[in-house]
């Protein structure tokens, strides 16, 4: 892997990001392909809609298909015909968000699967194995993501456990072909944000993300917490904000130096009806949409805002045809590698802050919302 800096607009980057299978212009926006396919999407459609990268998990790639299949085809690119990079999540926010069916220890943590109860055992090395058999160009390291409202010692006793983890997880890991991403944790805790940050940082690895945030808490803590860690990263290491996919978050990142974002909502989002727009997000379903002929967005030049009517997606989602949410999902993922472009030209052009402030005040951003 190769990540070379090519411009800053205060701590604002575009980076350029060389993979096993492609190169990645950051900042990025990463669609989230939990088994080996963007939901209502197909490949190509992800492809046209802009994405450069996308993330898979495998955690439920483990559960199923299962290492065997994916090892008889050689990896994920082939067994799902991508031929754009893969970043794989550890698993570590899905292990641990079984908290009534899961126990954790310093060696790893043992679940029950969701699918069939059966027990399984996840460890840094294990997670690794895994992440090797499936080729992605970027595996993360496992890590315990806690949730917020966790007392100080719960946190510690967390953050020294992701610590250990992280080591584990370089010295087992064994692909040239493949980066390898350390995660800072610490809830939110500045000091202890700050600890796990030089310790992560301070170990050998290719990037580094930075997890426990946007799961639930006000943007404002976010934000917070991202004033504590950014300015202590490396300069020449990608900084990969785990789980993030509203535009008022993710403008608010790039402007504080973060270069790889991913998210479910915006396809989550669009199988509900729910459609970002140049002035905020739309309810599609709304009957106010019902006879309206204007495109999802008016500003917007996809496929979708070209050649289809609100009152046509309103029909489709409200009848719940598969073919409505696959429209909406489609505009949702060019919309948000729409906003990353045009980010990229920002800062290249020295003028980021102003293209932030002008693209938040036309959608309406409301710093209180929720992650």
């Amino acid at each position: 892997m190769q990540f070379e800096l090519l411009g800053k607009d205060g701590e604002a980057r575009i980076a350029k990001l060389t993979l096993t299978h492609g190169t990645v212009e950051t900042p990025v926006f990463m669609p989230v392909g939990t088994n080996g396919a963007v939901k209502m999407c197909t490949r190509d459609c992800v492809k046209e809609a802009g994405a450069q990268i996308v993330l898979a998990n495998a955690f439920h790639l483990y559960l199923r298909p299962g290492m065997k299949t994916i090892k008889r085809f050689g990896g994920l690119h082939h067994f799902a015909s991508w031929d754009i990079p893969i970043l794989t999540d550890s698993g570590g926010f899905q292990v641990f968000s079984l908290s009534k069916h899961i126990k954790i220890d310093d060696d790893g943590a043992t679940f029950r699967s969701p699918l069939d109860g059966s027990i399984h055992r996840f460890t840094p090395e294990k997670v690794m194995e895994i992440q090797q058999t499936i080729g992605s160009d970027i595996a993360m390291v496992l890590d315990e993501c806690l949730a917020p409202g966790n007392d100080r010692k719960t946190t510690e006793i967390s953050l020294k456990r992701t610590s250990m983890w992280a080591q584990k997880a370089i010295d087992a890991h064994t692909r040239s072909d493949q980066a390898i991403f350390g995660i800072t944790q610490g809830g939110f805790f500045e000091d202890m944000r700050r600890l796990s940050t030089r310790e992560i940082t301070s170990m050998p690895f290719d990037g580094y993300g930075i997890g426990g945030l946007s799961v639930g808490e006000d943007l404002r803590k976010t934000i917070d917490m991202l004033d504590v860690i950014l300015p202590i990263m490396p300069e020449n290491k990608p900084r990969y904000l785990m789980g993030v996919g509203d535009p008022f978050l993710m403008l608010e990142a790039i402007e504080r130096g973060v270069d790889m974002m991913d998210c479910v909502l915006p396809t989550r989002l669009a199988r509900h009806g729910a459609v970002y727009t140049s002035h905020g997000r739309v309810n599609i379903k709304a009957s106010k949409y019902a006879l309206d002929d204007l495109p999802l967005d008016p500003e917007c030049d996809c496929e979708v805002c070209k050649n289809y009517s609100r009152g046509y997606i309103h029909h489709l989602v409200k009848k719940k045809e598969s073919t409505g949410m696959m429209l909406a999902t489609y505009h949702n993922m060019y919309f948000l590698h729409n906003l990353m472009e045009r980010s990229r030209v920002a800062i290249k052009y020295g003028n980021f802050h102003e293209f932030k402030d002008d693209f938040l005040t036309k959608i309406g951003a409301d710093v209180g919302q929720k992650s």
